[in-house]
């Protein structure tokens, strides 16, 4: 009596602890060039090519955008193109890596003879040790040899698994030498919510004559008109360049009786909640809907240096 077929749940599950296996084993059994290749592509005053045929290509493609992301400049060439011209993007300062599980991908010929040919530094990514791409590279990324998690046992899945995370595992590397922080990766990731979620309060505060500033003793409707002007719904009262207090819509409500015969000074909530300006942005939007309000101060110790609005955040992508 034949078993019957796996469900897809139970084949996803196979598929996946296959490869989570591989990935443990890769781990264990790192490339002792590890530390070298690391070293060396920190070196390097020109670009890291990375290539590779097929689904290698793919994987190559995510290798070389992940070390641009994080510091470390790379691009890739494709094994066709590069026979037909694109040679010529490979220079002298350039390092390159190559990946292919079998270490035999014809396609890669002769960007080993143009690595060879002008001493460019040659890294390989495969499972075989005595492979002509090994055999040529001045270093060997040797990969364990673990089976693919396909059916058959041909497609390319657990291998370009752990040639993925390989790459992951130098361009983290090389991250941590470099010194790559949460604002250098900012400046590579200006736009979309990785850019939004690292930006800081000075990179959209508004300062200068954009100000709602008074000072204690501006007449109320004088601090009226300069509310209505400035466009941001409240005041700061500001004395001798420090901000003293705050005038919102609340405090207007509550001085009613009287209002127009009063001051700024006589009007404003002092010691107003505020942000500095390498707070992030994220960080200062959480606080304005946490205390409801739609406007920070921006203060350096006790000096105004700008205002943010709670549109500010919106606008740059922060929600």
């Amino acid at each position: 009596m034949s078993q019957p077929s796996p469900t897809p749940s139970e084949i996803a599950r196979q598929v996946l602890t296959t490869e989570g296996e591989a990935l443990h084993r890769l781990a264990r059994e790192l490339p002792g060039s590890f530390d070298a290749v690391t070293a060396m592509l920190l070196e390097v005053p020109g670009r890291i090519i990375v290539s590779g045929m097929g689904k290698s290509g793919h994987v190559a493609a995510k290798m070389a955008a992940t070390f641009a992301s994080t510091g470390s400049p790379a691009q890739t060439v494709h094994p066709g193109e590069a026979s037909h011209g694109d040679l010529g993007m490979i220079t002298r300062a350039d390092a390159v890596i190559l990946i292919s599980n079998s270490g035999e991908t014809k396609e890669l010929a002769d960007m080993i003879a143009h690595c060879a040919r002008f001493s460019v530094p040659l890294v390989a990514m495969t499972r075989r040790a005595n492979s002509t791409l090994a055999q040529a590279a001045d270093h060997v990324l040797l990969m364990p040899d673990a089976r693919e998690a396909c059916a058959i046992g041909m497609a390319p899945t657990t291998s370009t698994t752990m040639a993925m995370a390989l790459g992951d595992a130098l361009a983290v590397a090389m991250m941590r030498h470099r010194g790559f922080d949460r604002e250098s990766f900012a400046a590579f990731h200006p736009g979309g919510t990785l850019g939004a979620q690292l930006l800081r309060v000075a990179a959209v505060m508004h300062t200068g004559d954009e100000l709602p500033v008074v000072a204690a003793d501006t007449p109320m409707p004088d601090v009226l008109l300069i509310m209505s002007q400035k466009g941001f719904g409240v005041a700061l009262l500001v004395e001798e360049g420090r901000l003293a207090g705050i005038i919102t819509d609340g405090d207007l409500r509550r001085n009613m009786a009287g209002l127009m015969d009063r001051t700024a000074g006589e009007v404003a909530t002092r010691a107003p909640l505020t942000t500095a300006p390498d707070t992030l942005l994220l960080e200062a939007l959480g606080v304005m809907n946490d205390s409801k309000r739609t406007v920070l101060p921006v203060t350096e110790g006790a000096a105004l240096t700008g205002l943010i609005h709670i549109h500010d955040a919106l606008r740059a992508g922060v929600a």
